[in-house]
């Protein structure tokens, strides 16, 4: 490893560290969302990682951003320097091609693969939500603020539904921060299934 490390100019050195860097902070954030520890995130931005959001890098919360994807919005920062590194390398290493047509490709494909792991996220959560649970049931219900619900945006509410304790997308009534652990209860469900809570 140390051979062919030193074997690389100054560029391709940044993608081996941006590929190595990138691919073991994905392989462990992978392994603790199968672990269903996928909550438990950094936030960025918003709720915080927001390109931007809990669901696509890309925040507003009635387009392609969702909460999901800010729970693993790491996720997804990840996957774009795990790619802009090996992409970088090959197009540099393997194939030849000039600085800044490496540098090009990098930022390519790193960008794409940040949107479709965005896309991944959304249509799983999409996925999950569907099955048996009406969530309609949970209006009226009270629950836990799991991810903070910013004044605009959505967080992560912990609330049982169907007699199962679930973590529900939610946006605040008020308009205004509820903080994790603060009680809740559902008003009314969004268009995009949203739950809209107000701070008890």
């Amino acid at each position: 490893m140390g051979v062919f490390f030193d074997s690389l100019n100054a560029m391709e050195k940044v993608f081996f560290i941006c590929a190595i860097v990138g691919g073991l902070v994905f392989l462990i954030r992978l392994i603790l969302s199968l672990l269903g520890a996928h909550h438990g995130d950094i936030d960025i931005g918003g709720h915080d990682v927001d390109f931007g959001g809990h669901d696509s890098g890309f925040t507003d919360h009635h387009g392609d951003s969702d909460s999901s994807f800010k729970a693993v919005s790491i996720q997804g920062i990840s996957v774009f320097f795990m790619m802009f590194g090996l992409v970088g390398l090959a197009m540099s290493r393997q194939s030849g091609y000039t600085a800044f047509f490496s540098m090009l490709g990098a930022i390519i494909a790193g960008i794409l693969s940040f949107w479709l792991i965005g896309k991944l996220f959304k249509f799983m959560k999409q996925f999950q939500s569907e099955g048996n649970l009406d969530i309609r049931n949970a209006i009226g219900k009270e629950g836990t603020v799991y991810l903070n619900i910013p004044e605009q945006g959505d967080g992560v509410v912990q609330i049982e539904v169907q007699g199962t304790l679930r973590e529900l997308s939610a946006v605040s009534a008020d308009k205004i921060s509820i903080k994790t652990g603060e009680r809740v209860i559902v008003e009314n469900i969004t268009g995009n299934n949203f739950l809209v809570v107000r701070k008890i």
